[in-house]
C-alpha cells in the first residue's frame, strides 16, 4: 500500500468516527472522490506579497493542483485543486468585539488543516470562533467539489458538492449537496441537500429547502457514483480551457486591464471582455465575451458568460452569471446559478440581493424588480413571484412570515441591514472604493503578489505525496 492510500485510508476512517453518531458513513462517497492517478501530475502554487505573512508548513500531505496563500499548515491532509486563501486573516495585535469581550490576537492568525480531504473546495475569511481568534482549523473532514469553507472552523465534517458553510463553527455535522448555512456554532447536526438556512439568534432567521427531485436535476450525489448534474456538467463542459492556464509558464498579458484592476494568472478569460477600474478577478473564475464595470468582482470558482456587470456588483464564491445583465450594486451570493439564455436574457435591477444558491434557469427573458431579496429555485415568472421580496417589505417585517417554501423570523430590518452592511465590507475589503491611493483592497494588493510551485514525488512509495517542506520569508 502506498502512502498516498494510507492517508486517505486514514482521513475516511477519522471522518467516520467523528460522523458515527449520525450513522453517516462517508466510504462510499470518497471512493470515487480523488482519482489517485491525477495527483503526481499537478504542481501546487503558493503566493508571495508584501500584504500579507509568508509562513506555509506542508507535512505528510498531497496537495495536487491547490493553491496557497498567507499563513497556512497542512498536516496528515489531501487537498485536490483547492484554493486556501489567507488573505483576510486576522494580524497580531488586531482586537476583536464578541458580545461583552474584547478579543487582543497575541500571533498572526493561521488556517491549520490536519487529517482532512478537501477536492476543489475554497478555504477563504477568517475564523468566527471566539474560542480560536488565533486558529482557523479545519480537522478531520471531508469537502467535496465546489464546497466553500468559509470563515468556518471544522472538525469532524462532511461536506457535499456545492455545499457553503459560512461564518459557522461545524462540529461532527453532515453538510447535504448544494446547502448553505450560516448559523453561527452548528454541532452534531445532519443537513438535508439544498437547505439554506440563515440564522442568527434572537434576531432572525431565514429558511428554505430546495424539492428534492428538482434539485436532482441540478446536482446531486448517491454513494455508487462521483456527483452529477446541470452545475457539475457546466464546469465539466469549460475544464480544457482552465488546463491551458495551467499548462503555460507565461500567459500574454491583456493590455486594456487598468491599473487599478487585477485579473489573476490563473483566471481563464476568453474574447471580447471589458474591465474598468478596481475590478477584481480571483482564480480559477471564467469570463467569457462580457463586461465588469467599475468596482465589480469575479470570486474564485465564478463563471461570467456573455453577462454585463454595471458596477459594485459582487459575484461570490462559485456563482454564475450566463446571458445575464446586472445593474448598479447588485449582490449575487455563494455557487448560484443564474441562467439566461440568448434570447431570453435574465435581468437583475439595481440594488438586488440574491441569496446564496439561489437557482435561476430560464426560458422566456425574467426581469427582477430593483431592491429585491431573491432565493431559491426560479424558472419564471410565477415562481419569481413566490420566491422574492422587496427589501422594504421584508425591512417592515417584525415578528414572521412565511412564501411558498420559505419561512422567515424575527427582525427583517436586522436581516436587509446585516446583508447591505455586509456587501459594503465586501467591496471594501476587495477594493471597489479605491481612489486617489486610498481604500485599496485585493484588486489592488494583488497586483504585488507573485507565484511559485512546488511538484510531488513522481514515483516510489511516495508517489502523488509532496515532500515536508516549511516556507519563511
Amino acid at each position: 500500500m502506498t502512502e498516498l492510500e494510507k492517508l486517505f485510508n486514514r482521513i475516511v476512517q477519522r471522518v467516520n468516527i467523528n460522523l458515527r453518531e449520525l450513522n453517516f458513513d462517508v466510504s462510499p462517497f470518497a471512493v470515487e472522490l480523488i482519482p489517485p492517478d491525477q495527483l503526481n501530475k499537478f504542481y501546487a502554487f503558493y503566493g508571495i506579497t508584501p500584504d500579507h505573512p509568508l509562513d506555509l508548513h506542508f507535512e505528510h500531505s498531497a496537495l495536487a493542483g491547490s493553491y496557497f496563500l498567507g499563513k497556512c499548515r497542512v498536516r496528515n491532509s489531501l487537498l485536490y485543486k483547492s484554493d486556501i486563501r489567507g488573505d483576510e486573516l486576522k494580524r497580531k495585535d488586531q482586537q476583536r468585539q464578541f458580545e461583552k469581550f474584547t478579543l487582543t490576537l497575541t500571533k498572526d492568525e493561521i488556517i491549520d488543516i490536519e487529517d482532512s480531504a478537501l477536492v476543489k473546495t475554497l478555504v477563504h475569511n477568517y475564523s468566527h470562533d471566539p474560542e480560536t481568534p488565533e486558529k482557523f482549523y479545519i480537522k478531520d473532514t471531508l469537502a467535496m467539489d465546489y464546497a466553500n469553507i468559509h470563515g468556518s472552523p471544522s472538525d469532524g465534517s462532511f461536506l457535499g458538492p456545492y455545499a457553503t458553510v459560512d461564518l459557522t463553527t461545524m462540529r461532527d455535522c453532515v453538510i447535504g449537496a448544494y446547502s448553505y448555512i450560516q448559523a453561527g456554532e452548528i454541532s452534531h447536526l445532519k443537513v438535508d441537500p439544498g437547505t439554506i438556512w440563515v440564522n442568527s439568534p434572537g434576531n432572525f432567521n431565514f429558511f428554505y429547502k430546495y424539492p428534492a427531485e428538482l434539485l436532482e436535476y441540478y446536482v446531486s450525489l448517491s454513494p455508487d457514483k462521483v456527483p452529477w448534474g446541470i452545475l457539475i456538467d457546466f464546469i465539466e463542459e469549460r475544464k480544457m480551457e482552465f488546463q491551458r492556464v495551467f499548462d503555460f509558464v507565461n500567459l500574454q498579458e491583456i493590455e486594456s486591464i487598468p491599473k487599478t484592476a487585477s485579473l489573476d494568472r490563473y483566471a481563464v478569460v476568453l474574447p471580447n471582455i471589458k474591465i474598468a477600474d478596481n475590478v477584481l478577478v480571483s482564480q480559477r473564475a471564467y469570463i467569457e465575451n462580457s463586461s465588469l464595470g467599475k468596482g465589480a468582482n469575479a470570486q474564485e470558482n465564478c463563471f461570467i458568460i456573455n453577462s454585463s456587470l454595471e458596477g459594485y456588483n459582487v459575484t461570490a464564491h462559485g456563482a454564475k452569471l450566463i446571458e445575464a445583465d446586472l445593474k448598479l450594486g447588485v449582490f449575487v451570493g455563494f455557487n448560484s446559478f443564474l441562467c439566461g439564455k440568448k434570447n431570453s436574457r435574465l435581468t437583475v435591477n439595481e440594488g438586488c440581493v440574491v441569496m446564496p444558491h439561489t437557482i435561476i434557469d430560464i426560458d422566456e427573458p425574467l426581469e427582477i424588480p430593483a431592491d429585491h431579496l431573491v432565493w431559491g429555485l426560479v424558472r419564471n415568472k410565477e415562481e419569481l413571484a413566490k420566491n422574492s421580496i422587496a427589501l422594504v417589505k421584508l425591512n417592515a417585517i417584525d415578528t414572521s412570515f412565511s412564501q411558498g417554501r420559505m419561512h422567515f423570523e424575527g427582525k427583517g430590518a436586522m436581516f436587509v441591514k446585516a446583508f447591505k452592511d455586509r456587501i459594503h465590507h465586501i467591496l471594501d475589503v476587495n477594493g471597489a472604493f479605491f481612489e486617489n491611493g486610498k481604500n485599496a483592497g485585493h484588486a489592488q494588493k494583488n497586483q504585488r503578489l507573485s507565484l511559485n510551485t512546488i511538484q510531488p514525488f513522481q514515483f516510489g512509495a511516495n508517489k502523488g505525496m509532496y515532500p515536508n517542506i516549511r516556507i519563511l520569508p
